[in-house]
């Protein structure tokens, strides 16, 4: 099983995800999405897995939302490239096991794919 997970070290929710998934014996594959944001191509995979449009994975309390996306019509693309040159705007965690993905928001939603 490959699974990966799109993870902050510093976020509560992400470190919460990453030890649930240990205790199933799962040993995802981290990627730290600050240090190493995904490429456009790659979100716009994660996002159709979710079944997601790019609003409903940004954090909208992050002072770059506020400055670069409210209030603003913005195309998909262009969400997008934001969220990409601004992956603290991501929610976190995500997890992606194959053609399956959750937001570990409660991180025992990430069971459902597993």
């Amino acid at each position: 099983m490959s699974v990966q997970i799109y993870h902050n070290p510093r976020c509560s929710k992400s470190r919460q995800t990453l030890a649930l998934l240990q205790e199933q014996g799962v040993e995802p594959e981290i990627i730290e999405y600050l240090k190493t944001p995904p490429s456009k191509a790659e979100l716009d995979r994660v996002l159709k897995l979710l079944n997601k449009e790019p609003a409903e994975l940004m954090r909208k309390g992050e002072e770059e939302f506020k400055t670069h996306i409210k209030d603003k019509s913005l195309t998909r693309d262009e969400s997008i490239a934001l969220m990409v040159a601004y992956p603290k705007m991501i929610e976190r965690p995500v997890v992606i096991n194959g053609e399956k993905a959750a937001v570990g928001r409660p991180p025992e939603s990430v069971l459902n794919i597993l």
